[in-house]
């Protein structure tokens, strides 16, 4: 009856393996395309980080380096300026002279006398003045009239005053210009010599 007819076959083509290895490619390429564009954006930051913490450890590294080459330079010096002065011979400087050779000093009598408070409490001052040989015509009369001053003012001074660790050099002070004023300043200084409260 009726037959079918037939159909060529057609021939199937063949794949060639450049066409399947180009479509793997392709594949992969847009796998790759896909990657990035699924990728979240500033992807560079962990590089940034990277290169951030490496300054940071080569910059502390060498800050290092230089503290403790500074150190140890520092301490070289200090041992090699040591070494120098200890090589010097240390010279003996002159005491500085306070007075020049036209200089007297001139013992007083002592002073004796009680202090205003307590009226039972005597004091005794040795002193000597200190002038130029020039300034004073006549020192006996100076020192006499020194020694009078002194002892009104020692008449006027209570141990309240002459206790405590700056009331020696108070007294001093006292004397020196009651000394100065008597004498219209030809007299230096007042030296005490002894001083005794009883």
């Amino acid at each position: 009856m009726f037959r079918k007819k037939k159909q060529p076959e057609t021939a199937e083509p063949e794949e060639d393996e450049d066409d399947i290895a180009t479509a793997e490619v392709a594949d992969e390429s847009q796998v790759e395309l896909k990657k990035t564009e699924l990728a979240p954006k500033g992807g560079n930051a962990g590089g940034i980080i990277g290169l951030v913490v490496s300054a940071i450890a080569v910059t502390a590294i060498a800050a290092g380096g230089g503290i403790g080459l500074g150190l140890k330079t520092a301490a070289t010096i200090e041992r090699a300026i040591a070494e120098q002065d200890a090589a010097k011979p240390v010279e003996q400087r002159p005491a500085p002279v306070k007075y020049g050779n036209n200089v007297v000093v001139k013992p007083l009598e002592p002073v004796i006398t009680n202090l205003a408070s307590p009226t039972d409490t005597w004091i005794r001052l040795e002193t000597a003045m200190v002038f130029k040989s020039q300034d004073i015509e006549n020192p006996d009369v100076a020192a006499a009239e020194l020694r009078q001053d002194m002892l009104a003012y020692l008449r006027t001074i209570s141990m309240g005053q002459l206790e405590g660790p700056s009331a020696l050099q108070h007294l001093r002070e006292d004397l020196n210009e009651r000394a100065q004023l008597r004498t219209k300043g030809q007299v230096s200084e007042l030296i005490i010599e002894t001083l005794i409260i009883q």
